[in-house]
């Protein structure tokens, strides 16, 4: 049962409340007001990092990226790629030199890094097959196609009869014997390629080699992307992508990296108050006063002026107002 008095009360307030918060100034202050009391909370006083993890572990981890998404992925992708400015754009309108020249002098410096690169690489089983094959092939070719074959009579007859002389005097063919020696040697082989890489690719070289690898790139268009990157394929190329991160969203290992990762943030910044957390996001009191606000404002005034916002607030309105302890200040009996 409703009581008049009690509707008129409601009524009152509300139409108070629709006349305050249509003024976009009182939007205003009640918004910096409350940043102002945000910002001076702790983490630890608001959210506990069981919380956080559990609603990074559910919204990234354990919830599907939807099909629209990615569709959204690869059509963005793609616009970026057909732009018309990459038409104009180099390379070295986007990249500074300077951070260009860093990178070089910091990918040269690494010389234990790169020497244990080199000796992993020629050590391993597939590239001394490779080499021995290389060798192979090369000295084939040059007993078969020489130029001096070519070009002197009668060549060509003998180094083919001294390879038959050869073979009928050790009594194998002249391929085998020349792998069977590649592949005894392949070690010594192997560690002369190690010495000649770690000679071509030392500190001064590696470095000038950048160096002179940006002076060929960085006039080169940004258009040149779509001779690397198949366009039509965009949606193919993505959905592996995905499909790769399905898996791995799924996987213990980086549920309990995103566990651990979240825990060393929130343990280094529980007893920080939110205005720095903000401040790492590049969030500060002008930012929330001159774009946040303007953002939100017509979302509240658009509330206001549909009766969402008054139709909320008189539900609860009349929970305070028929609460008995209400009607008893009132002095209106319940029912009444």
């Amino acid at each position: 049962m409703t009581h008049p008095m009690i509707e008129q009360l409601i009524d009152a307030q509300l139409a108070f409340l629709d006349q305050e918060f249509a003024q976009s100034e009182t939007i205003k202050i009640e918004f910096t007001e409350f940043y102002q009391w945000f910002r001076k909370q702790n983490l630890k006083d608001i959210w506990t990092f069981q919380q956080i993890n559990d609603l990074l572990q559910k919204q990234i981890l354990a919830t599907p990226a939807s099909s629209f998404l990615i569709e959204q992925i690869a059509e963005h992708i793609r616009i970026a790629l057909i732009h018309p400015s990459n038409d104009q754009t180099l390379i070295e309108d986007i990249i500074p030199v300077t951070t260009i020249d860093k990178a070089a002098q910091y990918v040269a410096s690494k010389s234990s890094h790169r020497q244990a690169l080199i000796k992993r690489i020629v050590n391993n089983a597939s590239f001394s097959q490779m080499l021995t094959q290389l060798i192979h092939h090369s000295i084939q070719d040059y007993i078969d196609n020489s130029v001096m074959n070519k070009k002197v009579p009668g060549v060509g007859r003998f180094m083919k009869m001294g390879k038959s002389v050869l073979e009928s005097v050790t009594d194998t063919n002249l391929d085998d014997t020349v792998k069977h020696y590649l592949q005894k040697n392949i070690i010594k082989i192997s560690q002369l390629s190690e010495q000649v890489l770690n000679q071509q690719f030392d500190d001064h070289k590696l470095y000038h080699f950048q160096a002179n690898l940006w002076h060929k790139i960085k006039k080169v268009p940004l258009n040149t992307l779509r001779n690397y990157i198949e366009i039509e394929d965009l949606p193919q190329t993505v959905g592996l992508g995905h499909e790769i991160w399905e898996y791995i969203r799924q996987t213990e290992y980086l549920q309990q990296q995103v566990h651990d990762g979240v825990f060393a943030w929130y343990v280094r910044n529980e007893e920080r108050p939110f205005d720095l957390l903000l401040r790492d996001l590049n969030i500060d009191e002008a930012l929330i006063q001159n774009e946040l606000q303007a953002l939100l404002e017509p979302i509240i005034q658009k509330m206001i002026s549909s009766e969402h916002l008054k139709a909320r607030a008189r539900i609860h309105l009349e929970k305070f107002y028929y609460a008995d302890e209400t009607l008893a200040i009132l002095n209106i009996e319940k029912g009444a």
